[in-house]
């Protein structure tokens, strides 16, 4: 690398996402983001956290030398694009309706005939479907705008994750049995997604913090303060599925 592109201050971006990322009172909190900075901590390092809307710190991370993003599905669409800290958490990716609505679809070709479905912009979900050749998503701003849609009856169907279900609906006045989960889509893990142009130096050493963090018992700990009860992600980076 360049020394001009290794001077560049490393810049950090999340979104909303609760609980694994997301603000209160106009900081950045969550379980992700404890564990960023209690890595920054072990080595040393002090980046600015900035919480945006998904699209732009995509968009950010995909250009931008020493530039991280988190939490990022590691799909095969994005395997590529970006390098890879983590396992973070463990997911699974699944679509839900209203039980008013009384949708009983069970498969991914009945999905793709059946009206709007909310998806946040430039999500794993989201590319994951449009490579599918689904022609029928509405793009929103992140998931909160998703749960919002459903209430609202916008769409029958949204596409949102196990871990932030519930502080999502919570978050937009909805009860937990107003809802149905019709059926399972992906599993997939997330990391933190740095730019192909951040040293790998950098990358390596996160990376063995991290599994440092995961061998001494602070990262279960952070886990569970936020996830109480869900599987911890496995220790090795995986290739994406």
């Amino acid at each position: 690398l360049s020394l001009a592109v290794q001077a560049q201050p490393l810049r950090l971006y999340t979104e909303e996402y609760p609980p694994i990322n997301f603000s209160e009172n106009g900081q950045p909190t969550g379980l992700a983001t404890e564990v960023v900075q209690a890595i920054m901590q072990r080595t040393g390092q002090n980046a600015p956290i900035t919480v945006v809307p998904w699209a732009r710190g995509y968009q950010q991370a995909l250009s931008r030398p020493n530039t991280g993003l988190f939490v990022a599905m590691r799909t095969r669409e994005r395997e590529q694009l970006f390098k890879w800290v983590g396992p973070i958490t463990r997911n699974v990716t699944s679509f839900y309706a209203l039980r008013r609505s009384f949708v009983s679809i069970q498969r991914l070709e009945e999905a793709r005939e059946y009206g709007e479905i909310a998806v946040p912009r430039d999500w794993y979900s989201h590319q994951s479907l449009l490579a599918r050749g689904f022609t029928n998503l509405t793009p929103v701003t992140g998931p909160a705008q998703v749960v919002s849609m459903l209430k609202r009856g916008r769409v029958k169907l949204m596409v949102l994750d196990n871990l932030s279900l519930n502080a999502l609906l919570t978050q937009g006045d909805i009860q937990a049995d107003e809802v149905q989960l019709l059926f399972e889509f992906m599993h997939s893990d997330s990391y933190i997604a740095f730019s192909q142009q951040t040293d790998d130096a950098l990358i390596a050493r996160w990376q063995r913090e991290l599994d440092t963090m995961k061998s001494d018992g602070s990262f279960a700990a952070i886990h569970q303060k936020w996830l109480p009860g869900e599987p911890l992600p496995p220790l090795e980076p995986a290739p994406a599925p």
